[in-house]
């Protein structure tokens, strides 16, 4: 099978190209793009548990706690408990993170914008369909 005819192998390039194009533009904020994700999420909702931002971040605990770590390391999250579930945490913005929470989007919103400016809004929109149906997919 050729590369061009392989679905596992486009989705892979345009990942790459997607993540060093955010790797980029998030640069300049001194994170990397899942970092910068995981702090435009808790700026949109602050002190929500580590699992329900694991949900949302789609990602694993194991992952979720490194990058959690480096984040409060920083200073710019804290780890308190949570007083309705003793077994588990509620994650908090410090200033600074809130700060950089803001930024995160405003940066992550402009790189969308620039990534996606060679298509129409109809492509666009095909693509986001597209990408859903197949994740949805994948799930089954």
């Amino acid at each position: 099978m050729a590369e061009t005819d392989c679905i596992f192998f486009q989705l892979a390039k345009a990942n790459q190209l997607a993540n060093r194009f955010l790797s980029q533009k998030v640069a300049d904020l001194n994170l990397t793009p899942v970092q910068a994700l995981v702090l435009g999420f808790l700026h949109a909702e602050d002190q929500i548990t580590s699992s329900e931002l694991g949900k949302k971040a789609e990602l694993d605990s194991a992952t979720l706690t490194g990058i959690l770590d480096r984040l409060e390391a920083a200073g710019f999250i804290e780890r308190k408990s949570n007083p309705g579930d003793r077994r588990s945490i509620h994650i908090h913005l410090t200033p600074g993170g809130n700060e950089l929470g803001r930024k995160a989007i405003q940066t992550i919103a402009a790189a969308n914008v620039e990534f996606l400016q060679v298509l129409t809004n109809e492509q666009k929109r095909g693509i986001f369909d597209i990408i859903k149906k197949l994740r949805l997919a994948a799930h089954r």
